[in-house]
């Protein structure tokens, strides 16, 4: 997408993104070439098995609000596990049935910490939200009715527990507290990351400033990534706005095997490494 507009006196178009677009774009430009503008797209790795815990647990949160309320029981989540479970990236069918069993009564532990009768106003629901720069789209987990408010619940699934500062800096639940405010027409400035191995729940209460310059912070990414997307539309992969950015995290990277500064990061982690710390490469 070009700075310039197209017609003399034309506004400029909207930068179209998701907040996982942007994070990409700010984590690690060469990763976000290879995943948004390379085509064909580099070959990504294998799914790892972590992803596949987060995806199982997310469908099963998803759809345990469409059960029956007799269903809404301990045996109708492992039902539910049972059949959403994704066996993807694990070592054998050992462990993943390790992990299934391990994670269903994870689930069904932090079920029992909710109200179960009070259904949430929205489940995985698309938000969308336009600034002067922007056009962001997302997905929501979940979207609670508090009294007057809205609440924004984000569920995280990774083994390690969540910084204090999670939920404040998230840019993404900012964004979708605007977001849904504007759709739903009601308040929300209450945003909530619950982690679903330990059932801690890191909330954050925004103010409407608060929020405006969490949107702020992401014209600003929006204006870097679509300057880097033309200079990418006009240079192709040789433009200079996509150099790697080397870290430990290279070693999880999908496309660790079309870098080489993030091969020199250290070897490719396991599949199942998030999961089995003790077996990391």
């Amino acid at each position: 997408m070009s700075d310039t507009p197209e017609l003399p006196g034309m506004p400029q178009r909207l930068y179209l993104a998701s907040p996982s677009r942007l994070y990409a774009f700010q984590s690690c430009p060469r990763a976000y070439r290879f995943g948004y503008l390379d085509r064909p797209r580099p070959q990504a790795r294998p799914q790892r098995a972590h992803t596949s815990v987060g995806l199982s647990v997310h469908n099963v949160l998803r759809d345990f609000w469409d059960l029956p309320a007799d269903k809404r029981t301990p045996q109708g989540v492992r039902e539910a596990l049972r059949a959403a479970w994704i066996p993807v990236g694990f070592r054998d069918d050992g462990q993943s049935a390790r992990w299934r069993q391990k994670v269903t009564e994870e689930v069904i532990d932090y079920l029992r910490g909710i109200d179960r009768d009070a259904e949430p106003r929205g489940i995985e629901r698309t938000v969308s939200l336009r600034t002067d720069v922007l056009g962001l789209t997302g997905r929501v987990d979940r979207i609670d009715e508090r009294g007057e408010e809205l609440v924004i619940v984000d569920y995280k699934t990774s083994r390690r527990p969540l910084h204090p500062d999670s939920a404040r800096t998230s840019l993404a639940l900012a964004f979708y507290a605007a977001a849904a405010s504007r759709l739903l027409r009601r308040p929300c400035f209450e945003v909530e990351l619950h982690h679903i191995p330990s059932g801690e729940v890191i909330r954050h209460r925004h103010t409407a400033e608060s929020l405006d310059r969490k949107l702020a912070e992401a014209d600003s990414i929006a204006r870097d990534a679509r300057r880097a997307d033309q200079r990418y539309a006009d240079l192709g992969p040789d433009a200079p706005d996509f150099a790697p950015t080397p870290s430990a995290l290279c070693r999880w990277c999908d496309y660790r095997a079309h870098c080489p500064e993030g091969q020199r990061e250290g070897p490719e982690q396991s599949d199942w490494a998030a999961l089995e710390p003790d077996e990391r490469s």
